[in-house]
């Protein structure tokens, strides 16, 4: 196995995690089109991706809001590559990012049932996890995490 490298995104990354997109995320197809063009063009100095051999084997959508939030929208790991410490990492180096923009937290949301996604968080020192109703619409609770700056 050759040695993974953080960098930022660049064209054809979406078009690459689209192709493959079962690796990062299963079966499960809803957040398809919430992997909007804008992190690779509009945020792409804060989306990240982990390559291995040529190929993404993680990645990290995110972007610096007019509140001082680093926000992270998405972050996956391929599967063949869960147990390399990428989305940490991933996470390191978008906080640094993010600081540098001005940024004082993190913030990402997560839904009630995915508590692996509730533990990966708090594994990153995410403390502040409170459950928001209604936050994504009527009926549609969400975990909103946050932690201080720096990681």
């Amino acid at each position: 196995m050759s040695d993974v490298t953080i960098e930022p995104a660049r064209d054809g990354d979406l078009a690459e995690i689209l192709r493959t997109f079962e690796r990062f995320w299963g079966d499960w197809d809803f957040p398809r089109p919430l992997h909007h063009p804008m992190f690779f063009c509009e945020f792409g100095d804060t989306a990240f991706v982990a390559r291995r051999d040529g190929e993404i084997a993680g990645y990290l959508l995110g972007f610096v809001a007019p509140t001082g939030d680093g926000y992270i929208h998405f972050v996956a790991v391929r599967d063949d590559a869960r147990t390399l410490g990428l989305g940490r990492r991933l996470y390191e180096t978008f906080a640094a990012a993010a600081a540098q923009r001005g940024a004082t937290a993190l913030k990402a949301l997560t839904s009630l049932e995915n508590t692996g996604s509730q533990a990966f968080h708090r594994r990153m020192v995410f403390t502040d996890m409170t459950e928001v109703p209604d936050y994504a619409g009527s009926g549609r609770a969400r975990i909103v995490m946050r932690r201080s700056l720096p990681l």
